[in-house]
């Protein structure tokens, strides 16, 4: 049997619909035999509280069966810090930006706009407070007190999740958990990553620990959606290329914009 390791990389914000296959394929890499380690390759701002845990706990399960290591890009902040979380060392370049631990609830309230566009807007609703969460008018106070109660509860399950996995005091964590990103560098200083190296440095680290050299890594991505392939016609990837950015551009603003989207 060929032994390999898997390079799995993920870009993009953690949304549901960019998660679920890359939950499927971290779980399917847990049965196969031949794959003996898996580098996290990750570089994203965060995303969506509940896709930021699935993957975390994608990772975690792996990590239980086989060594998955984790090496963040440009960018490992908020969710896709917690999801790094979930693999057995943390790897980063000096100037990574690395952190944001902590939870923000976007709310936009464009009922002015809509007016003074001459658009008259009448939602139909029933139960009090059912129309808070569309972003059409702004939040009364006891809204705004509920929904910061649930970013507050949110924040304290990171705050502690991340003081377990980098079995750190969680009065220490909680110092750190302001929301900020820190470079790379800092972030070995503070302990929140093991140490400073690219990702074919972090590779030869997994290739050590694993036996397995380092020329046997395999990247690994989950299989393209049928549209997308169809779309692409198969010949080149402009077309395909232009369509997933416009489609990722959409969602992204949608999920960044959305008054009920919980994001870290």
């Amino acid at each position: 049997m060929r032994e390999i390791l898997a390079h799995v990389p993920f870009r993009g914000t953690i949304r549901e619909r960019a998660v679920e296959p890359y939950l499927r394929l971290l779980k399917g890499l847990r049965a196969r035999r031949r794959v003996r380690g898996v580098l996290l390759d990750i570089s994203s701002g965060g995303g969506e509280v509940i896709a930021s845990m699935d993957l975390y706990l994608a990772v975690k399960r792996l990590d239980q069966v086989k060594p998955v290591f984790a090496s963040i890009g440009s960018i490992g902040a908020s969710g896709a810090y917690m999801a790094a979380l979930g693999a057995r060392r943390i790897f980063a370049y000096p100037e990574s930006e690395v952190g944001s631990i902590g939870v923000v609830y976007p709310h936009l309230a464009v009922r002015d706009l809509v007016r003074r566009l001459g658009i008259e807007l009448e939602l139909i609703h029933a139960g009090i407070h059912k129309d808070a969460y569309q972003g059409y008018r702004p939040l009364t106070d006891e809204e705004r007190g509920k929904l910061q109660g649930i970013a507050n509860e949110s924040y304290e399950e990171f705050v502690t999740l991340v003081a377990r996995e980098r079995k750190r005091p969680v009065e220490e964590i909680r110092a750190l958990a302001t929301g900020e990103f820190w470079t790379g560098s800092r972030a070995l200083q503070l302990g929140l990553i093991d140490a400073l190296a690219d990702r074919e440095a972090a590779l030869d680290e997994l290739a050590r620990t694993t036996g397995v050299p380092a020329r046997k890594a395999v990247r690994v991505l989950p299989p393209r959606p049928l549209l997308d392939r169809f779309l692409s016609g198969g010949q080149n990837d402009l077309g395909g290329g232009l369509l997933g950015r416009f489609r990722d551009a959409v969602e992204d603003a949608a999920l960044d914009l959305g008054s009920v989207s919980l994001r870290r």
